[in-house]
């Protein structure tokens, strides 16, 4: 079992960070804005002063925040993780946040000798709850084969689709599509709606 780093203990990011530690693995964490749960203090959560100190301590870092911003502090801000990070590391953030930005966070963090995915989830609370989030996952073949066992604890459908930013990517494709999809469907049923008023069936 490893020490797994884990930045981000919100709605989504408890019940992912208590599947890691129900299979084993000891989860450390760092000073967020979101204090964490009691369930996971109670499961043995441990804590670092500074997500770099966080970062020196383990091999894989995993990130679960609001947006990219937040992503940017606390990977790059003062003492942040990726000045903790060397050879051998890896961040994975799973995050829903820009592809554009997450290409450039992996090309920071690969300077550093770490590898970087990006690895947004889909599913929402009750998929984080349920460990069957669906996972889109973006960075090499061999981060993706090291991250997959701790991927697998948090989620069911999980892909590799391409290099870091393109897991970001798909996440906002796969919402277009579901925005489309319901716009649809109530569209259709507006149609109906009206149909049966004209038909006199309404009145």
């Amino acid at each position: 079992m490893a020490t797994i780093g884990f930045i981000g203990l919100g709605i989504m990011g408890t019940p992912m960070a208590r599947h890691l530690q129900d299979a084993g693995h000891t989860v450390i964490t760092s000073k967020f804005h979101i204090p964490p749960k009691q369930e996971l203090l109670d499961n043995g959560l441990q804590f670092a002063e500074t997500p770099k100190a966080l970062a020196e301590k383990v091999d894989i870092t995993i990130l679960m925040l609001p947006d990219t911003p937040d992503v940017k502090d606390v990977l790059f801000g003062e003492n942040g993780v990726a000045s903790g990070l060397s050879k051998g590391k890896l961040v994975i953030d799973m995050s829903s946040i820009s592809p554009i930005e997450t290409k450039e966070f992996a090309k920071t963090v690969r300077k550093t000798g770490a590898e970087y995915m990006d690895a947004p989830v889909s599913g929402g609370e009750v998929g984080a709850k349920n460990a069957s989030l669906s996972i889109m996952a973006g960075g090499t073949e061999g981060s993706f084969e090291r991250a997959l066992p701790l991927f697998k604890l948090m989620g069911k459908n999980i892909t590799l689709v391409g290099d870091c930013g393109d897991g970001q990517v798909t996440k906002v494709a796969n919402q277009i599509i579901v925005a489309l999809t319901i716009e649809a469907v109530l569209g259709s049923a507006g149609l109906c709606l009206e149909g049966w008023r004209r038909s006199g069936a309404g009145s």
